[in-house]
């Protein structure tokens, strides 16, 4: 599965955080990152992740385009709802893109440990279908 890692600043300590505390799921998948947040977790873990550019200088719309796409399965973005983000309308744009395409999206830890769990458990198959379907058009 293709799995994008997002953290707004005030929240990059914690993605870091539930990174650590998930490394051995995570290192079975493709990581997919915005740039500081995805230095911070390689410093961390040394996962391998494939880094974008910050998301206010397009990382967002890198990882939306992927989402668009067809080609990205997981999406965990760490917000700070109590800071305004100067690219708000990017972030609101991805998260859009996540509803019209199905693509599961975790916005703090609660949610994010259930998807990494459910991962982990083989429940989230059903895009391994539609990855399939992808490929039978092609």
């Amino acid at each position: 599965m293709k799995i994008a890692l997002i953290a707004h600043d005030k929240k990059k300590a914690d993605l870091v955080n539930f990174s650590i505390a998930y490394q051995p799921v995570l290192a079975k998948h493709q990581l997919y990152a915005t740039g500081t947040t995805g230095q911070k977790i390689i410093d961390a873990t040394g996962l391998h992740i494939h880094r974008f550019q910050s998301g206010p200088l397009g990382g967002d719309q890198q990882i939306g385009s992927l989402i668009a796409n067809n080609d990205m399965d997981i999406v965990i973005f760490f917000r700070d709802p109590l800071t305004a983000q100067p690219h708000e309308p990017d972030i609101i744009a991805l998260l859009r893109l996540c509803d019209v395409y199905c693509i599961p999206l975790a916005t703090n830890m609660g949610t994010a440990e259930i998807l990494i769990r459910s991962l982990e458990e083989g429940k989230i198959k059903w895009r391994n279908i539609i990855h399939s379907k992808t490929n039978e058009k092609s």
